[in-house]
This record gives structure tokens, sequence and C-alpha cells, in this order.
């Protein structure tokens, strides 16, 4: 990259907003708030040589990082993150929380959905700056026809699990899709005392973080719980500094 394309990819970095911080090369870094060290390489299952699909993409961060280590093909879903006007939404969601009201979730994609998908902006030019051959994929992972999607080695579902109204139904379309792994990454549930105990806490407001999308955080045993239920035959929780994930086959 040359120094006056470092210029011109800087100016346009810094008229996206960006959710995930992505290293684009020759110094340019995506000032996401997830920042590049929130995921270390080592907790991620074996890439090399694999099919890789990236559940709830946004910018892309792990999709890009799927391909680092060597995938053979990434596909990178999304249609929420892309296509909803946060800003218009957010401003809905703050006016219901001031009234102590629900907000309507059906106007995301109604009132607040634009077509030209303006969000993948970001995923856009970091595909672009990093000549990359990620697929993506606008798609409602909840509702597209899976068998458009095919099998994938391994499947990466992070910080979704949370933001979906029905969580078993989700983890059973993610072990449809999944061919030897898939790595989970969710908002969990400690109860002092109750660590062995299966328990799912509800979010009907905006409890967490003042997000009005969050539904369901499980506990660590509700988790390994629902994995299995969904179908998966082996569960193991996988610690390391500063993220836990946990990792179905």
């Amino acid at each position: 990259m040359g120094e006056l394309d470092r210029n011109e990819l800087q100016e346009q970095v810094a008229g996206v907003d960006w959710y995930h911080s992505i290293d684009l090369g020759d110094g340019v870094i995506t000032p996401g708030a997830v920042k590049l060290d929130s995921l270390p390489d080592e907790l991620f299952p074996e890439m090399s040589g694999r099919s890789v699909l990236d559940i709830g993409t946004w910018d892309g961060a792990n999709a890009f990082r799927a391909e680092r280590l060597g995938a053979a093909r990434v596909a990178a879903l999304d249609h929420y993150a892309w296509g909803v006007d946060f800003a218009r939404r957010e401003k809905y969601w703050e006016e219901c929380a001031a009234r102590g009201e629900q907000p309507d979730h059906g106007r995301d994609e109604t009132d607040f959905w634009d077509p030209g998908l303006p969000r993948k902006r970001g995923f856009d030019l970091a595909h672009c700056a990093l000549a990359s051959k990620v697929e993506p994929v606008v798609a409602n992972f909840m509702t597209v026809d899976l068998s458009t999607l095919g099998n994938f080695d391994v499947v990466l579902y992070l910080g979704v699990l949370y933001h979906v109204q029905e969580p078993l139904t989700a983890l059973r379309r993610v072990r449809q899709v999944t061919g030897r792994v898939a790595m989970i990454e969710t908002e969990a549930l400690y109860v002092r005392g109750h660590g062995q105990e299966r328990l799912i806490g509800f979010l009907p407001s905006d409890e967490l973080r003042g997000d009005f999308g969050n539904w369901f955080i499980p506990s660590e045993a509700a988790l390994h719980g629902l994995c299995r239920a969904a179908g998966f035959r082996r569960v193991e929780t996988v610690r390391g500094a500063p993220a836990t994930r946990t990792r179905v086959t």
C-alpha cells in the first residue's frame, strides 16, 4: 500500500462507525469498540484448510481472522447489523425507556430498516483493504433456508445467542450447519452457590447495558445443556484471558 493509498484508507476508515477493531495493515487499525486482543487466536478452533461460517459477522473481524489463520473458505453472514439504522432505533429505544414502555421490535426491520445496508460499509472497506476472499452472505440466520448455506467445518457464533428470542432453536440451527466444531460466545449468568444448576436469566427490558435487544443469558451449565439438546455430542468450555468461549462438536 503506497502512502497516498494509506492516507485515503485512513480517511475512509474515519468515515465509518466501527464495531470491530481490525488491523488493515500498514499501521491502519479501525477504531472499533471490540479491540484486537479481545479474542486471542488460541481460543479459536483449528482453521487451517477448513471451511468457516461466521454468523453475525458485523464488520467481519472474526471472518477475516479465520482467513488469516488459513481457512480454505470463509462465509460471513449478517443482515441486522448491516441494515438497521441504529441511530434512529436508539432514539426510539430511549423514548421507550423514558416512558417505561417496551419497544416494538417489529419496527427494526420495517421503520428502521435501510435496504441499502449502510452499516455494511465497514465490512466492505475491510474486505477491500485486506484483498479478502471472504464471502458476504446477507441473510437472517433464524429464517434463512439452511440448505442454501450448506455445511461448514467450523461455525462461529460469537456474541449472538443472547440476542435471539429462541436460544434452543438458534443452537439447533447452528448444529445443522456445523460439520466439525462450533464456537459459541455469550453473556453468561453466575449465581453464587448455584454454579452447577442450569439457570437461564430472562431480560425483558434493557437491564443489560441499556440494550432492549438482549433476551436470555444462560449459566455455563445451562449453555452446555442447551448445546446437547441442540444435538452437539461434546461440549467444552475453553477459558483464556480475557475471554471464555464454549466449543461444541
